[in-house]
């Protein structure tokens, strides 16, 4: 009698343990990365809350004003879900635009970090090639790109996307994930360094 109510208790344990899915039957995401393999779940503890620099709502504005859905005509507006796709794609870049310190602290498995100082600069690694007044970015291997950066109050995708147009990529393979670090660390979800 005394194994079976073990048994029973570790089996609601088992299934309270999975009762926070990214979406109804899906539990995780696994996305390849330069270190491997990394699955993207969420945390499990209903009780988690976020903490640090992350719960801070609110931040004075200049510099941290909030953010447009769109950020420039032609970019597309993207979720969690979205994004999630979209690290699994090989079309598709997932960048991480903000500078490296901030990157250095926990970014979205599989995103690579492209400083917004940097993305006009770096669009050959999505396939463009150099011209003399910027990129050529026309080709059937040049890639989209989807930026993210703190959140919605964080300027530094929204001004990589606007300097990634102004150099020649185009803005309609440019998608936005305007909740940001901040969005992703409020859903729970897995984040590297951590």
């Amino acid at each position: 009698m005394r194994i079976m109510a073990i048994a029973l208790v570790m089996a609601a344990g088992i299934a309270q343990a999975d009762e926070v899915a990214i979406t109804k039957g899906q539990m995780s995401v696994t996305v390849e990365t330069p270190q491997g393999q990394q699955v993207i779940e969420r945390i499990q503890d209903t009780e988690n809350t976020i903490t640090g620099e992350w719960a801070k709502t609110s931040r004075p504005c200049p510099n941290f004003c909030i953010q447009p859905i769109v950020p420039a005509p032609g970019v597309t507006p993207i979720g969690e879900l979205e994004l999630m796709e979209f690290l699994n794609d090989p079309e598709v870049v997932v960048i991480d635009g903000r500078v490296r310190r901030d990157y250095q602290t926990g970014s979205i498995p599989g995103a690579i970090n492209v400083p917004y100082t940097e993305a006009a600069d770096r669009l050959g690694e999505l396939g463009c090639e150099i011209d003399f007044d910027g990129f050529i970015c026309d080709g059937d291997n040049v890639k989209s790109a989807a930026l993210y950066c703190n959140g919605p109050w964080c300027g530094q995708s929204p001004t990589a996307a606007r300097r990634m147009i102004e150099a020649g990529f185009p803005a309609e393979k440019i998608y936005y994930y305007r909740a940001g670090m901040q969005g992703w660390r409020m859903l729970g979800l897995t984040v590297t360094g951590e």
